[in-house]
């Protein structure tokens, strides 16, 4: 172990996975995680971590853990993705001083192995999962896993020869799967935008594998991304690697045609046009020129067109909402059209058979009399009958009339009310805020000045001297206090029993009251029940009945409307308006004898 202070968590946790059992190191191994991510690290505390990690051989422990059958693994891929992601995290920034050639020569190499080889894995699960919530894990964790290898020959340059001269990462890219092919396109162009000439320094057996698959994705598939993703690494390659623009002419004689007919159109014209210029000026030299001017006139063309097309699109819907709009209104118009006309119907022909049945039961009720009425005596009871039709018709009319006057003066008789309640809650508050005007405000007494003082003090001995104050011997002032006493006792006692006799006279009075109001809301004699009998027997069912008025009265105060009560917040809490409430409580018996 190195003899330099080191991190006092990197320690602990050493030795926690030196104690403990083998199946458990892979999730102690997890906490690496949380001591690289702290945010309390500066960019040099991070790497002596790192450096410390590596000395006590906590990063060998991770490469060996992934080196394992990862199925055997507590949390099994999930683990070893973050395992993965820890690893990669541990490598990058860190410099070995003792061997070095141990950790970049055999260290490094190994663990993009292993990180290949865990790549390969996930994608073999992904691909045979049938559900779709494994499906979402595995590809997340494959995604994980190639982010480390990303970020692990980001940091060491020289891996990306590494990991593209690697079978598994040819094994990675060559395969029909869209998710997974697109990831490794991206890693990819990861490796061609760190190291440009990557492609130079392998062998050429590598260099055509990759190439071929990169075309053969073009030509065998039709789904845009992985179109547009192996168009844009064809075209890095072409960029920053001129020499392979001649293997493109060479070996691949019927690219630009395969680019020009099935890919034109899938949403990397820009792309597509930019390899093709670069193949046409490989191909013809001067006359690549002349396709570029072509090139950019389709390109001007096609703009034009896209242009005008999501302009139609653009008005498109305003004219479909419109059109909907106006379809809609008239549907309904025509529904409410044929409710009305079904409703005008029905109510005829109720009105129709109301009026039938009405004829009917007036030519029966007239044949009833014709059989009861002295045909001498028909001439003055048809009179009447006129007349008490004649009250009826009028009856009716009035009341209509009446009504049509009532609820044409509704509106403005609640205005004219809510107008008096806001004058009155006004005047009360100008009234109220008048009277806190009249009250002078209280100021404080000035302090007397020292001769004042000594002035003061000169009377109130002078007073004392002229008023001296009479003895008094302890006998008569013993004699004083026991007749004070007596008389304090006195009056408690008094004072006790006018109380008792107040409550017994209010009692009495509220008895009374309540009889008096029974007595008047009382029925005859000859309709009385045994049910308003006991009313006056029981004293609890008119307490009950009071009670009951009151809180219903409470009730209806507290539904009022808003104007109702608009003068009641100048009012106290507890105080209620005289005209909400009209029971006094002294009309309540309470309970007692005299």
């Amino acid at each position: 172990f190195p003899m330099a202070a080191t991190d006092p968590q990197v320690l602990a946790l050493a030795a926690q996975i030196t104690e403990s059992r083998e199946q458990d190191i892979p999730l102690l191994l997890l906490k690496l995680k949380g001591i690289l991510s702290s945010p309390s690290l500066g960019c040099e505390e991070s790497n002596k971590i790192k450096q410390d990690m590596y000395d006590y051989g906590l990063t060998q422990y991770c490469l060996l853990v992934l080196k394992r059958d990862h199925s055997q693994l507590h949390g099994a891929w999930a683990t070893a993705a973050q395992l993965a992601e820890i690893l990669s995290h541990c490598c990058v920034g860190l410099e070995v001083k003792e061997d070095p050639e141990e950790f970049y020569k055999k260290f490094l190499p190994s663990a993009i192995d292993s990180l290949l080889v865990l790549g390969k894995r996930l994608q073999a699960r992904f691909i045979r999962a049938i559900k779709d919530k494994e499906k979402q894990d595995f590809l997340h964790w494959f995604q994980i896993v190639t982010d480390a290898i990303c970020w692990l020959f980001g940091g060491h340059i020289q891996l990306a020869t590494c990991v593209l001269q690697n079978d598994r990462f040819l094994q990675l890219l060559i395969t029909d799967d869209v998710e997974t092919a697109i990831i490794m396109m991206s890693v990819l162009h990861n490796i061609l935008r760190i190291n440009s000439s990557v492609l130079l320094q392998v062998e050429e057996e590598t260099r055509h594998s990759v190439l071929d698959e990169l075309v053969y994705k073009l030509s065998s598939t039709t789904n845009p991304a992985v179109g547009s993703a192996a168009t844009k690494l064809l075209l890095l390659v072409a960029k920053f690697c001129k020499q392979l623009v001649q293997l493109f002419t060479a070996r691949y004689k019927g690219l630009k045609g395969l680019l020009s007919k099935q890919w034109t159109g899938k949403g990397f014209d820009r792309e597509i046009n930019q390899l093709l210029d670069l193949l046409y000026l490989e191909q013809s030299g001067g006359k690549g020129e002349i396709q570029k001017q072509h090139q950019a006139a389709c390109i001007i063309q096609a703009a034009w067109r896209g242009f005008q097309t999501r302009k139609r699109l653009r008005k498109l819907p305003q004219a479909v909402i419109t059109l909907q709009r106006s379809f809609r209104a008239k549907r309904e118009q025509e529904l409410q059209h044929l409710t009305k006309q079904k409703e005008d119907e029905a109510l005829k022909l109720q009105m129709q058979l109301q009026r039938q049945r009405a004829m009917r039961l007036f030519h029966e009720r007239q044949l009833a009399l014709l059989e009861v009425v002295h045909a001498s005596q028909m001439n003055k009871y048809m009179q009447e009958m006129e007349e008490k039709s004649a009250l009826t018709i009028q009856r009716f009319w009035r009341g209509y009339r009446a009504r049509r006057i009532f609820h044409q003066q509704k509106q403005s008789l609640k205005e004219y009310k809510a107008a008096i309640i806001i004058q009155r809650a006004a005047c009360k508050f100008l009234e109220k805020r008048r009277r806190r005007r009249l009250l002078s405000p209280w100021k404080e007494p000035k302090g007397l000045t020292d001769e004042q003082r000594l002035a003061l003090q000169q009377k109130v001995d002078d007073y004392i001297k002229l008023h001296p104050a009479s003895q008094m011997s302890e006998e008569r002032s013993k004699e004083l206090h026991m007749q004070a006493q007596a008389k304090l006792a006195q009056f408690l006692l008094r004072s006790r029993l006018d109380q008792g006799a107040a409550q017994r006279r209010e009692a009495l009075l509220a008895q009374v009251n309540t009889d008096v109001e029974l007595l008047m809301n009382a029925p005859g004699l000859a309709e009385t029940t045994e049910k308003e009998l006991g009313a006056f027997m029981s004293r609890s069912i008119p307490v009950a009945t009071k009670a009951r008025q009151t809180h219903n009265t409470m009730l209806k105060y507290s539904r009022w409307p808003w104007w109702k009560k608009l003068g009641d917040e100048f009012m106290e809490d507890d105080v209620i308006p005289d005209g909400a409430i009209n029971t006094e409580l002294e009309t309540l018996f309470i309970g007692g004898r005299k």
